[in-house]
């Protein structure tokens, strides 16, 4: 009987850490994918046009005052107009929601019209 109980005991804490260790993650994309948005809304309306679709890679982290701080800008064909426009419009900007201080990687792609 004591076996018993202590098996339901240790599956039950098994249990409960499983559910506990799953709501984070959950929480984590929602958040990166409003930090996503507000990142496309900085980017809109380029002050140059695309000759082609681009592909670019962001790496940025986020500072004690909520401010984007962008780490590198790259791109397939290693455009310098797009990298520059990335770190005009991104760098120090200030984000809504509070995010850890963490390397962050946000592919972004751009569409020529």
């Amino acid at each position: 009987m004591k076996s018993i109980k202590l098996v339901l005991v240790i599956v039950s804490v098994m249990l409960s850490t499983i559910a506990l260790a799953n709501t984070n993650p959950t929480e984590d994309k929602v958040k990166m994918t409003v930090i996503s948005k507000e990142i496309a809304k900085l980017l809109e309306n380029p002050s140059f046009a695309l000759e082609r679709n681009a592909s670019v890679t962001v790496k940025f982290t986020v500072n004690k005052k909520n401010e984007i701080v962008v780490l590198s800008v790259e791109s397939e064909n290693n455009e310098d107009t797009i990298a520059e426009y990335i770190k005009t419009r991104l760098n120090y900007k200030r984000l809504t929601n509070n995010i850890k201080s963490e390397v962050y990687t946000l592919p972004i792609k751009m569409v020529s019209l």
